[in-house]
């Protein structure tokens, strides 16, 4: 096990994919349940204060993508049936690009939302999560979640896994209202809406960039590699599971 200053830690904050929850359950069950049901869910909650401002990001989001020559499907803004298809389009462009565009991410969890709630969908977590956060709360330390899926999605996915409902362990949810994960200014927001300093977070995550942006920021990290088949880097803190993250003594 890495060594982590057990004795400064008092917050944990958690990636999602690839962390807590099977990269799988996100590609082949989340994004694919958002693509199927945009069509219908846009239609029938089109004219909702909430849902046009989210069409109109996403069409902001559109001009973005086309001066940066990404070349998006063709919208079409008139009339309205045009509008919602060239919506449908877009956003499920975007899904097959894995963007972590804002609209998009809270769209996202809107749909997943009425999912979760008629029980279509339920969360998923590897294993030793639940464990861990029952360890980590015993010991008196915050658990936070990171994540670019909307703070809606978050909480909704913690809310159904197979082991029951664990927001109870979790202090707080943040998404990239806060600012993207690959930047360090992210994780000085995130420390700063605490009474901890930096180091006494330990962030958690599959990606070296987001790894390499929280040290940024003076906090600790570990690298968390889930496959067991691939070769673990020699340059960075890296775990397996969460078994041994500051593990009772």
């Amino acid at each position: 096990m890495p060594l982590i200053d057990a004795l400064q830690t008092r917050v944990i904050l958690l990636d999602i994919e690839g962390t807590t929850t099977p990269v799988e359950f996100v590609y082949q069950t989340l994004f694919p349940y958002a693509s199927r049901k945009l069509e219908s869910f846009l239609q029938e909650n089109s004219q909702h204060e909430v849902i046009q401002s989210l069409i109109q990001d996403l069409r902001a989001q559109h001009d973005v993508d086309e001066r940066d020559g990404l070349k998006p499907p063709v919208w079409v803004d008139h009339p309205h049936e045009e509008r919602l298809r060239s919506s449908v389009a877009f956003s499920r462009w975007l899904i097959i690009r894995d963007s972590k565009c804002r609209p998009l991410k809270s769209l996202q969890g809107k749909i997943w939302q009425q999912g979760f709630a008629s029980g279509e969908l339920h969360g998923e977590v590897f294993p030793d999560v639940p464990i861990a956060f029952k360890r980590w709360r015993r010991q008196n330390r915050l658990i936070c979640i990171y994540s670019s899926g909307s703070v809606l999605a978050q909480q909704d996915l913690f809310r159904t896994t197979a082991s029951g409902d664990l927001t109870s362990y979790i202090s707080a949810f943040f998404d990239t209202s806060v600012g993207a994960k690959t930047e360090g200014e992210s994780y000085k927001k995130i420390a700063d809406s605490f009474k901890h300093a930096p180091h006494q977070f330990l962030f958690i995550s599959d990606a070296v960039k987001e790894i390499e942006a929280a040290q940024s920021a003076g906090m600790q990290a570990l690298l968390c590699n889930r496959d067991s088949r691939a070769p673990l880097p020699t340059t960075e803190r890296v775990i397996r599971s969460f078994d041994s993250v500051l593990a009772d003594s």
